[in-house]
Order: C-alpha cells, then structure tokens, then sequence
C-alpha cells in the first residue's frame, strides 16, 4: 500500500479496535512528521493518560520509557489516512494542546528508525 502525503486539512483517524477515538486534522508537515490538530471521540480518554506518559518520558529524555509507552500505544491503535487502510507501522505523540505530530510507514519501523 502507498500512503498518501498528507496535505493541510487531512483528516487521519485513530482507532482502537473498531471504535474511532481521534480525528488528527493535518495542520502542515516537516517530514517525515505530520502535525495536527486533535478531535477527541468517546474512548480517547482511556489513552489520554499514556500520551501524557509518553510526552513526559521524552521530555525527560527516558527513552526506555518512552518507547514502552509507544509498545502500549501502538499495540491497542491503529492510525488511518484517508481514503486507505491503517499504516503498518506509526509513532504518534498526542500533546496536553490539543494536537498531534506523529510519523509513519509502509512496513514496520526498523529500531533504529525510532
């Protein structure tokens, strides 16, 4: 599968299981990072507390952590563009603003991609 190049106003989905729970509307890029502004849905509030992890793990630069947070994310998610199936592979930091930068790929990420 080819995954489109997001262009502003996209609109990705975020999924657990068969349930939507974020719509990311793309505010611009920096590739390989999309950037977005973040819809919550009924059932994002069971993942907000990992984002909020995950962002604190970063920003204290514990990447252990960090990338368990990102195994537990990725392990229940599934990141959709438009118009295709879920990417095979993604990283999404969900931020305390409202808004979104993740990046993604075809295949799974080779470890020393992340």
């Amino acid at each position: 599968m080819a995954t489109p190049d997001p262009t502003t106003r996209d609109l990705w989905r975020l999924h657990h299981g068969d349930q939507e729970i974020a719509r990311l509307t793309v505010t611009g890029t920096d590739m390989p990072w999309t950037h977005a502004s973040v819809e919550e849905l009924p059932g994002f509030e069971d993942f907000r507390p990992l984002f909020g992890e995950q962002e604190r793990a970063v920003d204290e630069e514990d990447w252990g952590r960090a990338e368990d947070c990102h195994a537990r994310l990725r392990g229940a998610l599934t990141l959709t563009p438009p118009d295709a199936g879920p990417v095979a592979e993604f990283l999404l930091y969900v931020h305390d603003d409202g808004t979104a930068s993740w990046r993604w790929h075809d295949e799974p990420f080779d470890e020393h991609d992340q």
